[in-house]
């Protein structure tokens, strides 16, 4: 949030209990009716203070309109759904889920038993990782040894490439593909 924002609401909050304080002790009978009705008799028969307060009522009027409709931060958590922020003292690094899915990709090209892949990475609000993998693999595959390789491959270069901790790496095996052999000829 900016520190203009930041202000502004500041303000507006002060003004809105300030309001609502006013508001309860008239209910409850601790302040009297008249005197707030005298008070602003006074306030809207001076020119000055008139003026003032209706520039005050439409800048609040705009700000309730710009924080109800406008959110100022509504891109930025888009971006933030798509990736993950990451900061130091240099500056800002956005590191897409696309980058995590083609790194997966290349992770699981790189054994041979590996066939069709596909990969869906999902963020939560903490930035936890859950990887999901689709992949056919070779008829003379050993899944289970392949699957673990994979997840510790796949946890161990996200880590490298991107110090993220990935929290869950699920292989989905959807088919067995058959080996090919080579023709040779006779």
């Amino acid at each position: 949030m900016k520190p203009i924002e930041k202000i502004t609401l500041v303000l507006f909050s002060t003004i809105m209990l300030l309001i609502s304080v006013i508001l309860c002790l008239t209910i409850f009978g601790w302040l009297d009716t008249e005197l707030i009705g005298n008070v602003m008799n006074m306030a809207l028969a001076n020119t000055i203070s008139s003026n003032t307060l209706l520039a005050l009522s439409i800048i609040f009027i705009l700000l309730a309109i710009r924080c109800i409709f406008f959110d100022s931060s509504a891109k930025q958590k888009e971006e933030l759904k798509n990736g993950i922020l990451l900061e130091n003292a240099n500056g800002k690094l956005l590191i897409t889920r696309e980058t995590i899915e083609n790194l997966v990709n290349a992770v699981v090209r790189g054994f041979d038993s590996a066939e069709e892949v596909t990969t869906q990475v999902e963020l939560d609000n903490e930035n936890n990782l859950k990887v999901f993998v689709n992949m056919s693999v070779k008829e003379n595959a050993v899944i289970k040894e392949l699957s673990t390789n994979l997840q510790n491959k796949i946890k161990e270069t996200i880590k490298k490439a991107s110090d993220l901790e990935v929290k869950e790496v699920n292989i989905k095996v959807k088919n067995i593909e058959p080996v090919k052999e080579e023709i040779t000829g006779v």
